[in-house]
């Protein structure tokens, strides 16, 4: 019997390793084209910043700044359309902006996908304002005159003419601010929007970023925080719906799992190999 079990054990820590690899390749590519749907428990936080957009009086007009590129749109583009998703479930009009010049194309992506989805129409349910350069000049223009900052939209519509516009025009006039950011422009608009203008705030950063955010979401300077592809999926869960983030934490999830179940049976295999030797002196 112990002859059998030494056997066993060797030929198991003599797999070849392109085997693990596939077996890591199809945990990965598994739950990406079908969702386990794993069980998400969402944070305070998370709950804080759903929170904060339920208590948005409905057909409200809300500012939305996204500011990602594609180097972290795995993070926080799946957190937009969750958001946006959700802010359209509400009947509420956002008026859209990014202070990244590369955010256009995802932004107007994730406005197809969650305006399909939710049946919504631009310039009727939702502005596009598209890019403006300057940081924090940008910002402080967005806290006195937004038109005159944005005379067209993303699509080259005169602003003055969309109905939205008419009703907005300074961070006084929105109830809520939405930033989903990863670089400091989140904090710039902390700095500025939150404590100079004393907009409301919900922040969403990237997962490395997110802890810097703690103390101004205790301070009450933001009213919730979503953090990274984990934070975006937690959010997906409270509104319901099964989308890129709850895929990567999936994948994530299923891939740790076989690497503790491999890192447990090489260890195992190790020692049993070990005391096979020592039984036999070192001729098994």
């Amino acid at each position: 019997m112990a002859g059998v079990n030494g056997s066993f054990w060797q030929r198991l820590l003599g797999i070849d390793r392109r085997w693990i690899f596939v077996l890591i390749g199809l945990g990965t590519i598994i739950p990406l084209l079908r969702p386990i749907n794993l069980p998400v428990a969402a944070s305070p936080r998370v709950r804080a910043a759903y929170a904060a957009i339920e208590a948005v009086p409905e057909g409200s007009i809300i500012l939305m700044s996204l500011d990602y590129e594609p180097d972290i749109m795995a993070e926080l583009q799946p957190m937009s359309i969750a958001v946006l998703r959700h802010c359209f479930r509400r009947n509420l009009k956002p008026v859209i902006l990014t202070l990244y010049p590369a955010g256009p194309g995802l932004i107007e992506r994730a406005l197809e996908v969650a305006g399909a989805a939710e049946g919504k129409q631009r310039n009727t349910d939702y502005v596009f304002l598209g890019y403006k350069s300057g940081n924090q000049a940008a910002i402080l223009g967005l806290g006195d005159n937004i038109r005159g900052l944005f005379p067209r939209d993303f699509w080259g519509t005169s602003t003055d003419s969309l109905a939205i516009m008419q009703k907005v025009n300074a961070f006084a006039d929105s109830p809520l601010l939405i930033n989903l950011s990863g670089s400091a422009i989140a904090d710039y608009y902390i700095r500025i929007a939150s404590s100079r203008y004393h907009v409301p705030m919900v922040l969403g950063s990237t997962a490395v970023m997110a802890t810097d955010y703690y103390p101004y979401l205790s301070s009450g300077q933001i009213q919730g925080l979503i953090g990274g592809m984990k934070g975006a999926a937690e959010y997906e869960r409270l509104v319901g719906i099964t989308g890129d983030a709850r895929r990567g934490m999936d994948a994530q999830s299923l891939v740790h799992v076989i690497i503790v179940i491999l890192v447990i049976l090489g260890n195992v295999a190790a020692f049993a190999t070990g005391a096979l030797r020592r039984r036999t002196g070192g001729n098994s």
